[in-house]
């Protein structure tokens, strides 16, 4: 019988289910002709040295050069602002660009472990939305260009010592000067993913009083006198650079301000739709990663005279892990229809409490995946080097995946009051 046109491992639920074969209705020849190109180039120009550059704690400047003059980083950067030479991602009209190209992008990149892609792309992909989306047209213009031959790169400065996910109380302060050119900025900020290598941070400050509405947006520049940071020796992501950043009588001119004084906290949530959609598919092809390696070392590995697969226990740890990448992966394909269909796109705070959810499972199935995995590999799933040396690194890596964007305890929550929200909108009645 003839078999379906297949890309990629063609080994049980090794890749999402279209590029299987399976029918879908969401993708085209546009999805995937990005998803051949892109898996091309991380298997030729990442994988063989992803976890070397883990190790040494960055890719080479070089390889950051040349990622972001691919044609696949900063997608989301309108044309007229992309720097001349740099190709449109796999031939694809940014016009044309919709919520599964980026689901399929991040699918792809999402392969490679150890932080790497950041190194690559510094975080400009969380850091540079509130400037495509809020900025002026001189923001714009000032600071896009620049990241298509690295001569500017975006972290975003969010989480505080005294906090993560309680953005209302970000402590961090920026006062107007007298002459009302500058505003002094003081504070610290924590774990800030890309820092090593970014050219700026744009950075949550208050500029008012308490809680939500006195929050702004400020983009600093990061070789400003008085910023200064340093790494943090966290226990994986080695080449994400989280780092910690002080700020010390920083003068930030008024122009860097994104939209308007107190529209901070908006501007911070509709952004965190973005990234933890991002994280959540990121989750999902690392879970997706764990099965396809359990399987094809459990076919190959033999123990009391025949192969780990032949045992029950061990397929039934398989088929879960299937059952809950398969099905999460389907959720995200659902999320990423409703963005696409919404003139809001991932503004929308329709998919707000979806996306939290989204995030929340993904680092659920990841959690167990890699657990399995482990127990799969034996030893081999601890050792870095040889066949698990992936699963190793990505038991390092996990806790960022469930932490970063949100701590699920606090997205969960989040998820619940938006739809309550959202139910209360629609006319439900308690």
């Amino acid at each position: 019988m003839a078999t379906k046109a297949s890309f990629g491992k063609l080994a049980p639920w090794s890749e999402p289910a279209w590029s299987h074969g399976i029918p879908s209705p969401y993708y085209n020849d546009s999805h995937r002709q990005l998803r051949d190109a892109l898996r091309k180039y991380v298997d030729e120009n990442i994988l063989p040295y992803h976890l070397d550059w883990e190790e040494n704690g960055e890719a080479p400047r070089d390889e950051r050069l040349k990622w972001a003059r691919s044609g696949f980083a900063f997608n989301d950067v309108p044309p007229q602002y992309r720097s001349n030479g740099v190709p449109l991602p796999a031939g694809v009209p940014y016009d044309q660009l919709d919520a599964f190209h980026l689901l399929v992008s991040t699918d792809e990149t999402s392969r490679v472990e150890g932080g790497v892609t950041t190194s690559l792309g510094g975080a400009s992909v969380i850091g540079i939305p509130p400037v495509i989306h809020h900025g002026t047209e001189a923001q714009k213009g000032k600071w896009l260009p620049g990241l298509f031959d690295f001569t500017t790169s975006f972290c975003l400065g969010i989480t505080e010592p005294s906090g993560g996910s309680d953005v209302a109380n970000i402590l961090t302060t920026a006062v107007k000067s007298s002459d009302g050119k500058h505003y002094l900025v003081n504070g610290w900020k924590k774990w800030i993913t890309g820092a090593p290598w970014a050219t700026h941070m744009t950075t949550a400050v208050r500029t008012g009083g308490l809680g939500m509405a006195g929050l702004s947006v400020l983009v600093i520049p990061m070789a400003s006198k008085g910023l200064s940071h340093r790494r943090i020796p966290n226990s994986g992501q080695k080449a994400g650079g989280a780092s910690l950043v002080e700020l010390d009588d920083v003068l930030v001119p008024v122009e860097n301000l994104i939209g308007n004084e107190g529209q901070g906290f908006k501007i911070i949530m509709t952004n965190f739709n973005r990234e933890r959609y991002i994280m959540s598919v990121g989750c999902n092809r690392k879970a997706r990663t764990c099965l396809s390696l359990s399987l094809e070392y459990a076919c190959k590995r033999e123990t009391f005279g025949k192969p780990l697969i032949s045992n029950q226990i061990i397929t039934s740890k398989i088929a879960t892990l299937a059952r809950y990448v398969e099905s999460h992966w389907s959720f995200l394909e659902a999320i990423a229809y409703a963005v696409q269909q919404s003139p809001l796109a991932w503004q929308d705070p329709d998919v707000a409490g979806r996306i939290a959810l989204a995030k929340v499972q993904g680092g659920r199935i990841l959690e167990l995946a890699n657990r399995e995995a482990q127990q799969v590999f034996g030893g081999a799933g601890y050792q870095k080097g040889g066949p698990g040396a992936v699963i190793e690194q990505m038991s390092r890596d996990l806790r960022m995946m469930v932490v970063g964007g949100g701590s699920e305890e606090i997205i969960v929550d989040l998820a619940v009051r938006q739809e309550m929200a959202r139910a209360k909108g629609r006319g439900w009645k308690l």
